[in-house]
């Protein structure tokens, strides 16, 4: 099970990068149950609506998800996101098939 988070494209990206990963990622980094954490920056779209960037969180499973988003680490990790990215990033529960 995974959190995934979409980020659309800020209108300031180097800022955005200062924060996302200086401040963001180490909070990000302490939330219990984490087992990985993968983030993807897009460089090219091909169809639809362009997006910057993606973070996947991967967790145990559905429990340990929820948990960890009860958690005060998450907490830490939502406000701090706030205080950049309010208004550019979706949230998602994902769980991946493999075909």
């Amino acid at each position: 099970m995974k959190l995934v988070a979409l980020y659309r494209q800020p209108d300031d990206v180097a800022a955005f990068d200062e924060a996302y990963f200086g401040s963001h990622i180490p909070l990000v980094k302490k939330v219990p149950g984490l087992q990985r954490l993968v983030v993807t920056r897009f460089t090219r779209t091909l169809m639809g609506d362009g997006l910057y960037m993606m973070a996947e969180m991967y967790f145990e499973d559905e429990a340990a998800l929820k948990a960890a988003m009860r958690s005060p680490e998450m907490a830490a990790a939502g406000d701090n996101l706030n205080t950049f990215a309010e208004g550019l990033v979706t949230l998602m529960f994902a769980e991946e098939e493999a075909l």
